[in-house]
């Protein structure tokens, strides 16, 4: 063989061993896990279903394919053609649209769980146990995702090594366009799952701030704490057609998001970049600063409709994050406010909008950004579509994967 044919066919290899090890890691999460949780009620059938959805109907799907890359292969030990297996196979990745929509609301039933004492103990002897390899339950459970999203680049690895003139060629470009439409179907359900799962935990003061532009929203473009001029911190989302400014709460053992204001509208929405130093301390983030420290990184939004009487400044930690809420907001108000103008129906909601905003204000909190209502405890930031946040840090904004 040549040296060409070699890499092509380590290549192949890759996929090959891959699926293999696929295969043994969620049979792994299967016994080593959810079996004895089970059997030792650490948690409830219902529980386990939650959080590990239905891996064993993936076993399956990824054991066929290396039946027919077996069936493939030659005497030598070597395939022919690998471009034509790949696209009849991967139709069967549609399966994962449910699992992957799934993985937000599992996760933070998984984290939930941690909190009891036994679940803890269960968790941590799996950790220190040589099958491990010193990976967490979660890391298991997202395994089927971080492979999907490597599917692309074996197919264009391999494609590197194939010969222009190679019968395989068109085959595997055809499979690398098949396998993108799929990653890209699941990356709309997954997103459309995350938006409506911070949807429901939205709670409200009152009815009348549930803005109707909220059944629109199916992006959430990014979130994430930070801080406003007094200092204290929301968690803010950024939905595909309204600004939320929230503060985390807990309800009955229920991580949830109080609204805080009214819900600007991005067709509404202005925003301004205010530079370093141009807020100080005495109008400033007290406790953020210290006496007389310029204030940076922080920018401006406010409601082009009267109605609201609302303008928010808010600091992100640095001049990155700050950059990526810019964007993000640019972004949007870019898609909203250069959009045509509604239908007569849509005119209808936004005076069903309005008409709430007014009965909904509350004079000192729509006019004093200075003195928000402080609601209860920090929740965690998660994750969302399109952009983050990064877990650990306070008002840093996290990109979506460009993956699943």
């Amino acid at each position: 063989m040549s040296l060409r044919e070699i890499k092509r066919q380590e290549a192949i290899h890759e996929l090959y061993r891959g699926e293999q090890d696929l295969i043994e890691d969620l049979q792994l999460a299967r016994k080593a896990y959810h079996d004895p949780m089970l059997k030792l009620s650490i948690m409830t059938e219902e529980e386990l279903a939650h959080i590990f959805g239905d891996l064993d109907a993936y076993i399956p799907l990824h054991e066929d394919l290396l039946m027919k890359l077996m069936e493939g292969t030659g005497p030598d030990g070597t395939v022919a053609q690998i471009g034509q297996i790949v696209i009849d196979w991967l139709p069967g990745l549609n399966a994962y649209k449910g699992y992957c929509s799934n993985q937000l609301a599992a996760k933070a039933l998984l984290d939930q769980k941690k909190l009891d004492r036994r679940v803890q103990d269960f968790l941590q002897r799996c950790l220190e146990s040589p099958f491990s390899r010193k990976l967490d339950l979660w890391s298991f459970l997202d395994i089927p995702r971080s492979r999907l999203v490597k599917y692309p680049l074996l197919l264009r690895e391999i494609l590197r090594h194939t010969p222009p003139d190679h019968p395989d060629v068109t085959s595997l470009e055809r499979a690398i366009t098949i396998i993108q439409e799929i990653l890209s179907d699941i990356n709309v359900r997954k997103g459309e799952s995350e938006c409506q799962y911070y949807i429901d935990k939205l709670e409200y003061l009152d009815d009348k701030q549930r803005d109707p532009l909220i059944d629109n929203c199916k992006t959430l473009l990014c979130h994430g704490e930070l801080r406003n001029k007094s200092g204290s911190r929301l968690h803010v989302f950024l939905f595909s057609e309204l600004l939320v400014l929230t503060r985390p709460v807990t309800r009955n053992d229920r991580s949830c998001f109080q609204v805080y204001r009214q819900p600007i509208p991005v067709l509404d929405l202005a925003l301004e970049d205010l530079q370093d130093g141009e807020i100080r301390m005495g109008g400033s983030f007290r406790g953020a600063f210290t006496n007389g420290e310029k204030a940076k990184n922080v920018f401006r939004v406010s409601s082009l409709d009267p109605s609201h009487g609302q303008s928010h400044t808010l600091h992100v930690n640095d001049v990155y994050h700050k950059q990526q809420w810019l964007n993000c907001l640019r972004t949007a108000m870019a898609q909203q406010q250069g959009a045509p103008p509604r239908v007569q129906q849509g005119e209808a909601v936004r005076a069903k909008r309005r008409s709430s905003t007014v009965s909904a204000t509350i004079s000192d909190e729509e006019t004093n950004e200075n003195c928000p209502p402080v609601y209860g405890p920090k929740l965690r930031p998660q994750t969302l579509s399109k952009t983050r946040l990064d877990q650990k840090s306070q008002g840093s904004l996290k990109r979506k994967e460009s993956g699943v």
